[in-house]
Order: structure tokens, then sequence, then C-alpha cells
């Protein structure tokens, strides 16, 4: 596990919207048809080996709501052809799956690493909230299909009056024109690094 970046008290507050507010409702936006949704996580995908129960609603088109890291990046995120899922637990944990089907290949892959890399400077920009303490790190690659990788982030809030720690875990995965992100967090307890390297090896098999 390497550490990527380690940034503290920071003065600015961060400014801009989210990119990824082009999310779309349930229909399709522009001339782009929507093609059929590629496979995605069941929640019985979900074995952290922690015995908690998840939850979830059925998978949805657009974006949704969540955005952890997702944003001021520089990439054209696509409208149509976007889906995601969010679930939850009775406890501390939530997690979502984002899939996105590109018109080619090349797409594909500018997409994911544009991803990777946005969550690799995810921590800086953390910098720009006051009193927020954000570590990095790599956890490395899992070997499938074309290829994933997950990173991940610690922040610690010192203005925060209750749960001040965030653990976050980000994989992102592709299988030829379709990338898919699946992002785990909690605010107790250390990250399930190993178990969700196998949530992410199940979520891109399970695409095609």
């Amino acid at each position: 596990m390497g550490v990527l970046a380690r940034v503290r008290r920071g003065s600015a507050v961060m400014a801009g919207a989210a990119v990824l507010a082009v999310a779309v409702s349930g229909t399709a936006v522009g001339a782009e048809p929507w093609r059929p949704r590629p496979g995605t996580l069941y929640i019985s995908d979900i074995r952290l080996g922690d015995g908690v129960g998840w939850t979830a609603p059925p998978v949805q088109r657009g974006w949704g709501q969540s955005y952890d890291c997702l944003t001021d990046w520089q990439v054209r995120q696509p409208e149509v052809n976007v889906w995601h899922r969010e679930f939850t637990t009775a406890e501390t944990a939530t997690a979502e799956q984002k899939v996105v089907v590109f018109a080619t290949e090349a797409e594909a892959i500018a997409f994911a690493e544009a991803a990777r890399q946005n969550y690799a400077d995810c921590p800086d920009r953390r910098n720009q909230r006051p009193g927020i303490t954000a570590t990095g790190y790599d956890h490395g690659a899992v070997d499938v299909e074309e290829g994933a990788t997950l990173q991940g982030m610690y922040t610690f809030d010192h203005e925060a009056q209750e749960r001040p720690h965030f653990n976050y875990l980000f994989g992102v995965g592709r299988d030829g024109d379709t990338v898919t992100l699946v992002r785990w967090s909690s605010y107790w307890g250390a990250p399930p690094v190993e178990a969700w390297k196998k949530v992410l090896h199940t979520a891109v098999i399970k695409l095609y």
C-alpha cells in the first residue's frame, strides 16, 4: 500500500460545481440511443466478511447523486448509456456502482484513465476545505479483463463534532468499451481492501 499524498489544513474553500451534475433522468437526452444495460453487481456480490447486510434499490439510469471525488476533471461525461446503483447498510457503510458504455473503446480507455487520475488527485483537492487532513492510497491493480485498479482515501475533519473519520475505496475497471466505477465508504473501521478488490473483480466480470 503506497501513500500517494498527505494534505493538511487549507485556507481556500472549493467553489466549482460537480462536473458530473450532467446526470440525466430516465429519458434519453440527445440523439444517441440507449444501448442494452451491461450486467451489474447483485446485493449478494458484496461480501466483506463482516456479517453486515446490504440493501439496494434497482439499477437506475443516470449518474446518481453520489459524486465522491468525481469533480473538477477535464473529461466529457456522456449523458446516455450511464447507469448507477446505490447500496447501503444499517450500520456505517455505503457503496455505489456506476457503469458507462462508450461509442468506442478508445473513449472508454480515456475515461478510465481520467477517473483513476481524478481519484489520485482527490486528496489534494480536499485541501481546499478548511480543517481537512486527507491521505490517498494506491491499493494496486486487479487482474481482470482489460484491467482494474483500486485507490483509497482517508479523511479527518478537525472541525467535525461527530464522525470526523471517513475511509473511501475507489475501484475503476474496464471491459472493452465499458467502464465501471465501484465505490465504498464508511466512517467506522478500516477499509476492506482485499474484499473490495474481489467486489471490483466481480463487477468487471459481470459487465459482459
